[in-house]
């Protein structure tokens, strides 16, 4: 703070004065290391049937994981309103 100073001149219908302050910041810049990296994917990996399996079984399985947690998150958000009623 560099400076501070009340004011009483103004009236705001309170019993409480005016303050103005003057404040110095240094702010830094976040600077980035260049452009990010594209991830790139092997899509001519998913012509072999078996890799397309694998690939197929692994996205299911992260699916049906996220799908459990937000059903886990309906039944505790519905019995924490039955808990509030």
């Amino acid at each position: 703070m560099e400076d501070v100073r009340t004011r009483r001149g103004y009236d705001i219908a309170s019993c409480h004065h005016l303050v103005v302050a003057n404040l110095k910041l240094k702010l830094k810049k976040n600077w980035t290391s260049g452009q990010t990296a594209l991830q790139r994917f092997n899509t001519a990996s998913l012509r072999d049937a078996d890799k397309l399996n694998e690939f197929k079984i692994a996205l299911n399985n992260r699916f049906h994981a996220l799908q459990d947690l937000l059903k886990e998150e309906e039944t505790t958000m519905e019995d924490n309103w039955k808990g509030i009623k």
